[in-house]
């Protein structure tokens, strides 16, 4: 029989391992709050801008318009964006934070930091800046693009 690896001794298991916790945890906290992780992805995007084109808020995201206009349809329904036309072509309009969405923000950013720390927390500083350089620098020489929305 030929020789297999482990599932084990393969970085990206460990990869997926941590990351799966991790962003299972986050999605439970954000759940709380009525939010999915690519609905927050989408408010945190919007926080502190003026309002974009679905287009402009897609490349950024590194998602297709597609699936923009479905995020900003759910986030409209819970009254947490607005939708609103263009001033510059009657035919496109722009997505912004409604009062709502910009004061939930915060707090699902803190939630996002409480998730953060409740992994990471036992990490000593050193160990922290590594795991994030390296992380960065996978990204970085593989040319990685899009922000992680699941």
């Amino acid at each position: 029989m030929l020789e297999v690896s482990h599932l084990t001794s393969h970085l990206g298991y460990w990869l997926r391992y941590v990351s799966n916790h991790v962003s299972r945890a986050f999605a439970a906290k954000l759940e709380s709050r009525n939010v999915t992780v690519a609905e927050w992805v989408v408010l945190r995007e919007l926080y502190g801008e003026d309002a974009m084109a679905p287009s402009h808020l897609a490349e950024r995201l590194g998602l297709t318009r597609g699936a923009i206009s479905k995020l900003a349809d759910r986030l409209i329904a819970k009254d947490f964006v607005l939708r609103e036309d263009s001033p510059d072509d009657g035919r496109a309009h722009t997505l912004a934070l409604s009062p709502a969405g910009q004061a939930l923000v915060p707090a699902l950013s803190a939630l996002a930091d409480r998730n953060d720390a409740e992994f990471f927390g036992d990490l000593t500083a050193g160990e922290r800046e590594t795991v994030e350089r390296i992380l960065k620098a996978v990204v970085e020489r593989r040319g990685l693009k899009g922000i992680p929305v699941s």
